[in-house]
């Protein structure tokens, strides 16, 4: 039966080369996987064990057509595809969550897998498993590290000063929020009696007077967060009824 085919290329250092390939990607999807990523252990496994594959094919599946060196055969140009097409796989795994991009570090393990493939079907095992071992350290290891690094996080005590009014207070708590800060520590003041230039200026914009416009609140609260103060400034500058975003210890406007 096996006669009609040719077996060259298909002997038991290919099926080694393949089963290396899918015990590396494995391995490497069993980490994603229980970190429960969107591309897990059978992503991870098909795309390191697809692209073994295809060097394979790229190195010995046109033998038959090599005459006399009549017809050169170049392997590096499936790689070079390889690379270019598991992106379509990555980018399908990033994705944007409120104002933060996800998905970025499982794309870059998809990477790796095909890399891990590609070198296991081109016959360079050592570095196949170099690169495994590099990649749980990346995974276990360099978390840890991160934790000895100097602290990242953007400080803020901001003093919003706003125009009384339903739910105001509620939106500029979510808009913190959504910009991923935590709050730790409020502070509320209202009253025309006790914001007395803020209250002339609320008067002033409304054409009304003191008496008839609506009452002022100055919030002050410390804000921590890893994306910069000043697009928070920006954002809940934008809000309905806001009049003043600034520093509380400056009393003005951040950049």
């Amino acid at each position: 039966m096996w006669g009609i085919f040719n077996l060259t290329g298909q002997g038991w250092l290919q099926l080694q080369e393949l089963g290396l390939a899918f015990v590396l990607s494995a391995l490497v999807g069993v980490e994603r996987e229980i970190r429960q990523k969107a591309a897990g252990l059978r992503t991870n496994t098909l795309v390191g064990v697809s692209a073994a594959l295809f060097m394979l094919i790229s190195k010995y599946g046109f033998m038959d057509v090599l005459d006399n060196g009549r017809v050169v055969v170049d392997p590096s140009r499936v790689a070079a595809q390889i690379v270019s097409g598991i992106g379509f796989i990555g980018g399908g795994v990033i994705f944007m969550r409120r104002d933060a991009v996800k998905g970025l570090t499982t794309a870059a393990s998809v990477w790796l897998t095909a890399a891990l493939g590609m070198a296991c079907g081109a016959g360079l095992p050592i570095l196949a498993v170099a690169t495994t071992v590099g990649h749980f350290i990346i995974m276990l290891v360099f978390p840890k590290l991160i934790t000895y690094l100097p602290d990242q996080r953007r400080t803020a005590n901001l003093r919003i000063v706003y125009a009384e009014g339903e739910n105001r207070l509620q939106a500029i708590l979510v808009a913190c929020t959504a910009m991923r800060f935590s709050i730790d520590h409020l502070d509320v003041e209202r009253g025309s009696a006790q914001l007395p230039e803020e209250a002339q200026d609320l008067a002033d914009r409304e054409g009304q007077t003191v008496e008839s416009a609506p009452s002022v609140v100055a919030l002050t609260m410390h804000v921590i967060g890893k994306s910069p103060v000043g697009h928070l400034v920006a954002r809940l500058s934008s809000l309905e009824g806001v009049m003043r975003v600034g520093s509380a210890e400056h009393d003005g406007s951040l950049d």
